[in-house]
């Protein structure tokens, strides 16, 4: 082992500004001391590798503390592969998932559901990211077409990739469509936390109770190191996920580490205080951004996302003083997010960094 003096050659050294905030992703912020302090408390000693440690046995009760007795809890290390493993589980050689042309697994996850899902993806264009039992029937057909790749699942996003919500009597209405086609319901929650706490419901509100088989549960844009859940809400109608998560890479050896972080953000509701700030944040700056002329707010602000349209030039200067993406570079469109971590001084700065911008 190295001695002291060794490591105080070899540690790492602050190389970022630990009080810059930005507006570009909920991914820029940095863990949530909590979830520090019980990766620290994971750590010493050992335990069984691949999910057989104490941690993740004792996350199956908390999740059956969230969503209902029964339920299956499979940590893996991304959105990505939550969602791949989650769809994977869902779907035939020969399967498709509808999904809205806005979902992440579309747009944002590098071809991954079909590449490495083997999958296809019908895609329908919402206006608000959300879809309807009337959306869903325009690919729901053609089930025995053995030229066309077979619809078995939807998918849904809560919160949506445009920062909008389903509440619990739309995400119901959804499934039980769904299941009447036979189809099974897969919802993508890596902002579940988001959703919960700007709903004020219990989450199993809008996914166990309303009819939801499979989901993704979100950690990481709240606060975690880097963790995921594939929560099988149903498992009628999943088999063999731990030989899926296996073979898409998502198996963590050492697990103990990703499941006591959903301990730590779950003990005394702190992942929902943390999207509740987040989401409050986002009121916030769009409350700011309605008084300044000449920028529109694309979306009602609904979580922690904030989409506005302005001049590109604005935008270019702006990104230079404050990070944040394009979402439609052509129209001028941008996308703001909140954080766990952002704060009411940390917004006023931006906004004024806006009028300011937007003056010249």
């Amino acid at each position: 082992m190295a001695d002291a003096a060794t490591l105080s050659t070899t540690a790492a050294r602050r190389r970022h500004d630990p009080e810059a905030r930005q507006f570009a992703s909920d991914n820029y912020a940095g863990v949530h001391p909590e979830v520090l302090a019980a990766l620290a408390v994971a750590n010493g000693g050992h335990q069984v590798s691949y999910g057989e440690d104490a941690y993740t046995e004792h996350l199956q009760e908390l999740m059956a503390g969230l969503f209902g007795a029964g339920v299956e809890a499979y940590p893996v290390f991304n959105g990505t592969g939550a969602n791949v493993v989650s769809l994977q589980a869902l779907t035939d050689r020969w399967g498709a998932v509808i999904c809205a042309d806005t979902a992440h697994i579309n747009v944002d996850e590098g071809g991954a559901p079909e590449r490495m899902g083997g999958l296809k993806l019908h895609t329908v264009a919402t206006p608000d990211g959300k879809l309807t039992p009337e959306l869903v029937d325009r690919h729901a057909w053609g089930f025995d077409d053995e030229h066309r790749a077979m619809p078995q699942v939807v998918s849904i996003t809560q919160s949506t990739e445009l920062g909008t919500l389903y509440t619990p009597d739309e995400v119901r209405a959804l499934a039980e469509h769904a299941h009447g086609l036979g189809l099974r319901v897969h919802l993508d929650g890596a902002r579940l936390a988001n959703a919960a706490a700007a709903l004020d419901v219990p989450v199993r509100s809008f996914t166990s109770d309303a009819g939801v088989d499979v989901l993704s549960f979100g950690a990481t844009k709240n606060g975690a190191l880097g963790g995921e859940a594939v929560v099988v809400l149903n498992p009628d109608v999943v088999s063999h996920l731990k030989h899926l998560r296996k073979l898409s890479m998502q198996l963590a050896s050492k697990m103990r580490f990703v499941s006591v972080q959903f301990e730590a953000l779950l003990a005394d509701g702190l992942w929902l205080r943390l999207a509740g700030h987040a989401n409050a944040m986002a009121q916030r700056l769009a409350a700011g951004v309605r008084e300044v002329d000449g920028v529109e707010i694309l979306h009602p602000v609904q979580a922690n996302g904030v989409f506005a349209r302005l001049p590109h030039e604005v935008s270019r200067r702006l990104m230079e003083r404050h990070r944040f993406y394009f979402w439609d570079e052509a129209a001028g469109d941008v996308r703001w997010m909140c954080s766990f971590d952002t704060t009411e001084e940390d917004v006023d700065a931006f906004l004024a960094a806006l009028r300011e911008e937007m003056g010249r």
